[in-house]
């Protein structure tokens, strides 16, 4: 049932433009479907049934969706469905639901996962519409599997922000968790991540998992650092998984004074500039800019 209320929600408003527009009641149902992070065999059966009988597929990139539908002989309307347009493409959807059902899909793996399908699932249930899950492959999980780190519970971060002083608070933030980290990353991007990941979380177990269920599938297990020797020219979409924070014992809320002087008199050996460095320890040992210039001064020679 609808509600009268208003939420905080910042996606309501649009849902109750939505529901103000038309109140007709909607008989198709709207299936989430899951589709293969690579490798086409792994579209299940059902999956592959239901996106032969929609009316309709939204779909992130219509070239991928109907290269796959395609492959199975699908033959339904197509219409994009991604992060730019899904704010106007919502009553295109919710009206072909008056007509039979559609499907939601990403180019690979679960819609709503780092995508924009939430919205309209959002949407689509606010209005009373059947909504059905279709489960398939998910990259977050098969990067779990693959990379031996304990999976029993883990966060998953997306894709990290692309401002580098964001992107390493939002590592912070999630660095005194105990729990396995999974995030996406593109190529052009995964470096400026694995420095960022060495930079504050130093050197924890990592697993960067690379073009995941495909021909040139490849699982690097180590550091940070080493992770940055193997890939210098990345291509293809990862998928990274690094360990969490191991258990404090009593006395380690102080930062290690020793370790800050090691770290900084390395960067002062290596050449970096005073003011990048000291960034670097404030970023790394969560300490004040102010302390570590202070430690920096005593690297001095």
């Amino acid at each position: 049932m609808i509600q009268n209320e208003r939420s905080n929600d910042p996606a309501r408003p649009l849902v109750e433009a939505v529901e103000e527009k038309d109140d007709k009641l909607l008989t198709g149902t709207l299936f989430v479907v899951g589709t293969p992070i690579g490798n086409l065999e792994d579209l299940s059966p059902r999956a592959a049934r239901v996106l032969r009988e929609v009316l309709l597929v939204a779909a992130e990139d219509t070239r991928v969706a109907r290269r796959l539908l395609n492959h199975i002989g699908a033959r339904p309307r197509v219409v994009s469905f991604h992060e730019h347009n899904w704010r106007t493409r919502l009553e295109t959807v919710l009206a072909a639901l008056q007509e039979g059902d559609a499907a939601l899909v990403t180019d690979a793996g679960m819609p709503g996962v780092s995508d924009p399908g939430q919205g309209l699932v959002a949407a689509a249930a606010a209005r009373g519409i059947r909504i059905e899950s279709v489960p398939g492959p998910s990259a977050v999980t098969t990067a779990l599997a693959v990379s031996g780190m304990p999976s029993d519970s883990f966060q998953f971060l997306g894709f990290l922000p692309r401002r580098r002083r964001d992107r390493q608070e939002r590592l912070r933030e999630a660095a005194v968790s105990s729990v396995t980290m999974v995030l996406f990353e593109a190529p052009h991007r995964l470096r400026a991540t694995l420095e960022d990941i060495d930079l504050v979380l130093g050197d924890r177990p990592i697993a960067v998992c690379r073009e995941l269920t495909k021909l040139h599938e490849e699982v690097f297990r180590g550091t940070a650092s080493g992770a940055l020797e193997r890939f210098e020219t990345p291509q293809g979409e990862f998928a990274i998984v690094v360990s969490g924070a191991e258990p404090e014992s009593p006395g380690d809320t102080e930062p290690d004074a020793d370790a800050i002087r090691r770290f900084l008199a390395e960067r002062r050996a290596a050449g970096i500039r005073g003011r990048d460095a000291v960034d670097e320890a404030a970023v790394r040992f969560g300490i004040s800019r102010n302390l570590a210039y202070d430690y920096w001064l005593e690297t001095r020679p």
